[in-house]
């Protein structure tokens, strides 16, 4: 359920992708979502690879994250409901790019997005138990369903992205709900994780 709250809710990926596949295609779209999962199981290498034992072994830093984190979901909050702000399904002009660009455009958002580093650094090994052993096998775990869950829902964004936005600005009341929502689940996790007193844990 996490996972997919967090996919569903509009962050530099998402923003990304819904503009590339109005702009320029569903084809465009999902070549750009093709760099977003190599993007995805980048972090999660990083993640079972040992870069969460550097949060473990200094907790001062792994706190810092998570507030810095929830401070950028709360600012994300604030921008979708705040008067005048946009939705991420109002049209955005974008230069056409070529397949090799749209691919690794869309593994520098993914690489470059806050949202993402939380999720993998912070608040993934939230929910991994040491008690149960096999740490490492726990993380992929984890990551793994949340690559499948965002994939599907950031490839179904994509497919769908502008029959939505047509749909949503015919219908402006629609668009505030939809902005009121989305600053409603970002503000949720942000005063989550920012009353989370977990430690990080090393995958082994």
């Amino acid at each position: 359920m996490v996972s997919l709250g967090m996919v569903l809710t509009p962050g530099p990926n998402m923003v990304y992708l819904i503009s590339r596949s109005i702009a320029q295609g569903r084809r465009s779209g999902l070549i750009s979502l093709a760099g977003v999962f190599l993007g995805f199981s980048a972090y999660l290498a990083a993640t079972c690879l040992g870069l969460t034992a550097v949060f473990a072994y200094v907790p001062a830093l792994y706190t810092a994250l998570k507030l810095a984190g929830a401070a950028y979901l709360l600012w994300l909050a604030w921008n979708a409901v705040r008067p005048g702000g946009g939705s991420v399904f109002e049209p955005r002009e974008l230069p056409a790019e070529r397949p090799g660009k749209l691919f690794s455009m869309g593994l520098l958002t993914c690489l470059l997005n806050p949202k993402i580093a939380i999720l993998y650094l912070s608040l993934l090994p939230q929910f991994v138990d040491p008690s149960m052993g096999h740490v490492l096998l726990q993380s992929l775990a984890l990551g793994s369903v949340q690559i499948v869950v965002g994939t599907l829902v950031n490839g179904l964004i994509v497919i769908s992205a502008a029959g939505l936005a047509a749909f949503l600005l015919r219908r402006p009341a629609w668009l505030r709900v939809q902005r009121y929502v989305t600053g409603t689940m970002l503000g949720g996790f942000a005063l989550t994780m920012a009353a989370d007193r977990s430690r990080a844990v090393v995958a082994g």
